[in-house]
């Protein structure tokens, strides 16, 4: 049996203007913005949520966007989509390509705030199916872990209603038509350290009389590899990568100076303290053994929070998506390494869900190398990609899901 959710998200998406939200698709796609420079894109969702009947708010936590639905007695639901783009160069050979350089929608934002505007489109004109508030969030900044904090300190919840339940998706690679819940640690947590090395600098044809950074740097970055393998129970996922190094200006130069900048990646805080702790402790023996002038330092930067669906109001929202779409498209893939800030926007003990929207253009898919479905997901292009370029098939399943999510806690008549 259908729950009433279920039917009435598919009554009001049912008529989607689909050429009219194509072509919003395609302008933010073509119009990409940074992170914290929203505007543009900021303006065209806070003019499709006032259209539609939203008291709508610009500029909250810099260039985010907030919309409010006030409809009689019920939960107050937030939906929420990130706006900003990444500095990558496309490569997709899209008609409506990117037409800011080295600036690209490479992880599928203008298809969230698409979907987004959508589904507070279909939600407003089927206000009479439905009760409760709806509370419409258009965050900036996903993609440096600033936006939701600063959406927070701005006062998000003293000016806004506070929600009862907080909902968001992620278009990602896989088959177009697949949706992926997981009832528990769905995202893991990231954080940025810098290690800066200091040597003694010289020339090139008297390296006794240095110190030099450059090798310490290298004997750092194999080291740091054990932290993982050597410190970190097999049980607990964790991750390490060395992005960065920069040192030197020439050949014949030995510098006073090396950077290397690190990411970590981790399921659960106690777990990132201990490798943070672990690569303080390596860095600073490093640079003891080779004698370095100066402790090196080391700086945790950005950092983003784990994110770990509400159990309950998860499957909650799984449930609905099987009904929608059918059996067999709701699946648990289990934890992912990558990362979100979406958990920073959910004051301490409202339950949240965020799950995956697969989005790989069916020619694409089928094209790709690999006998099984976890080798063809490593050969497509993922998000950050040049290539990455979700499908326009799913943009009504897209909306559909914020819809019947939103309805399985809303009041259905």
């Amino acid at each position: 049996m259908t729950s009433a959710a279920a039917r009435t998200a598919l009554d009001l998406t049912a008529d989607l203007p689909v050429p009219d939200l194509e072509d919003c698709y395609r302008d933010l796609h073509r119009h990409p913005e940074l992170s914290l420079r929203e505007h543009r894109t900021a303006g065209k969702l806070t003019e499709r949520l006032r259209t539609a009947g939203y008291e709508t708010a610009e500029g909250v936590g810099g260039t985010g966007v907030v919309g409010v639905l006030r409809n009689g007695d019920g939960p107050t639901v937030l939906l929420r989509a990130d706006m900003d783009a990444l500095p990558v160069t496309e490569e997709t050979g899209l008609p409506y390509a990117s037409e800011v350089a080295d600036v690209m929608h490479a992880c599928g934002h203008d298809l969230h705030v698409t979907w987004l505007a959508g589904a507070a489109g279909a939600l407003a004109a089927g206000r009479d199916a439905w009760s409760g508030t709806l509370l419409v969030v258009g965050q900036p900044a996903e993609e440096t872990g600033q936006g939701a904090r600063a959406m927070v300190a701005d006062g998000l919840y003293e000016r806004f209603p506070r929600p009862d339940v907080l909902l968001a998706q992620h278009a990602a690679p896989g088959p177009a038509g697949l949706y992926a819940h997981v009832p528990g640690p769905i995202l893991a947590a990231s954080t940025d350290v810098d290690i800066v090395v200091h040597g003694r600098g010289g020339h090139g044809s008297r390296p006794e009389s240095t110190v030099d950074p450059v090798v310490t740097a290298a004997y750092l970055v194999t080291r740091l590899q054990t932290v993982v393998s050597r410190e970190i129970a097999a049980r607990d996922s964790a991750v390490l990568t060395v992005g960065r190094i920069e040192a030197g200006t020439r050949h014949n130069i030995i510098p006073s100076r090396a950077h290397i900048a690190l990411n970590l990646r981790t399921q659960s805080a106690e777990v990132r303290d201990r490798m943070v702790a672990a690569v303080r402790r390596v860095a600073a023996g490093e640079c003891l053994a080779a004698g370095c002038p100066r402790e090196p330092e080391v700086t945790v930067g950005v950092d983003f929070p784990v994110t770990v669906n509400d159990a309950d109001t998860d499957r909650r929202v799984a449930a609905v998506h099987g009904e929608v779409f059918g059996e067999g498209t709701v699946f648990d893939p289990g934890p992912a390494m990558g990362s979100e800030d979406f958990a920073d926007l959910a004051p301490d003990g409202v339950p949240y869900a965020y799950w995956f929207v697969t989005s790989t253009p069916a020619d694409v898919w089928q094209a790709a190398p690999g006998a099984d479905l976890m080798q063809k997901f490593a050969a497509v292009p993922s998000n950050h990609s040049p290539h990455f370029a979700p499908d326009l098939s799913t943009l009504v399943p897209g909306i559909r899901t914020l819809v019947s999510g939103a309805l399985a806690h809303l009041s259905v008549a």
